[in-house]
């Protein structure tokens, strides 16, 4: 959808306010976001004075995956927000299940990307790329490699991502999830620094199926706050806490299970997973 044709944000609403907001304004459509897998309506959604631009995927607009039950990627993008939160890191915009113009779908917060340089121009801090393809072998310094790709002409190029500690936060995050699809195109700088993380449909497996371009950390040893972060999301996930009992609506019995043991997984480890080798390792396109 061109930018000229999306209404801009303003100041957000916070905490349960922006949830109810999301899960009980009037949507709006206002058009279709373009070149995605499954239907992603581009939307208003406005309530008691307050309207903001979001997002809406019905359920009903979701093509059937081989390795997901169907009808369940709206669910899976609201457990992935649960977690978000949980981990205390904010790195998913807020997201609700809630019925719309085209039946039961997920409703989330719109995040502008191209804002990031619009608070650039106001005199916040530029933010650096996140990704990028060089021709050296190495990643240079402040960059983590990912691995080489054909670049046309015979030719291949190292992708490599920023070592940036919100960038490693969303690995550790992805990895909790089993999230099978982190493209470039799901990374959203936004204002004041933060980073967003969208797209998370295929997440919550309870076979291993991560795929990301954020492998640059693999087999490194966790940050201490990420360890803090695990040992308090698996107290947060034992049986009968609320985030468990909202995540039971959410998936299945066996993703919940595998969930827990991902978790646990990484705790013992103390470290970032490493590919498996037998699942894709990128996902393609990679943006």
């Amino acid at each position: 959808m061109p930018a000229s044709e999306r209404i801009p944000a303003r100041g957000l609403l916070t905490g349960a306010a922006l949830r109810t907001l999301l899960a009980e304004g009037e949507l709006t459509v206002l058009g279709q976001v373009r070149g995605a897998s499954n239907a992603v309506l581009y939307c208003t959604v406005a309530h008691e004075g307050e309207e903001r631009p979001c997002v809406y995927k019905p359920v009903a607009g979701e093509q059937p995956l081989w390795d997901f039950p169907d009808g369940t990627l709206a669910q899976r993008e609201v457990a992935a927000y649960e977690i978000s939160e949980a981990t205390g890191w904010g790195l998913v915009p807020p997201t609700v299940l809630r019925d719309g113009p085209y039946g039961q779908g997920m409703c989330q917060l719109w995040i502008e990307a191209d804002e990031a340089a619009e608070a650039a121009e106001e005199g916040a801090a530029v933010l650096p790329p996140l990704l990028a393809l060089v021709e050296d072998e190495e990643p240079g310094e402040g960059w983590k490699a990912v691995g080489f790709a054909e670049v046309g002409e015979g030719r291949t190029a190292l992708l490599v991502h920023a070592d940036d500690p919100r960038l490693r936060r969303l690995a550790v995050l992805d990895a909790v999830i089993n999230n099978g699809d982190r493209k470039g195109g799901h990374l959203l700088p936004a204002p004041g620094g933060r980073l967003y993380g969208i797209d998370h449909g295929v997440t919550f497996n309870a076979d291993d199926k991560l795929r990301t371009l954020l492998w640059g950390w693999a087999g490194e040893p966790l940050t201490a706050e990420a360890v803090e972060v695990l040992d308090r999301l698996a107290a947060g996930l034992e049986p009968g806490t609320g985030l468990a009992t909202r995540l039971a609506e959410l998936i299945t019995e066996a993703e919940l299970d595998a969930l827990r043991g991902r978790v646990a997984a990484l705790r013992a480890s103390g470290r970032h997973p490493q590919p498996s080798g037998e699942w894709p390792a990128i996902p393609w396109p990679p943006v």
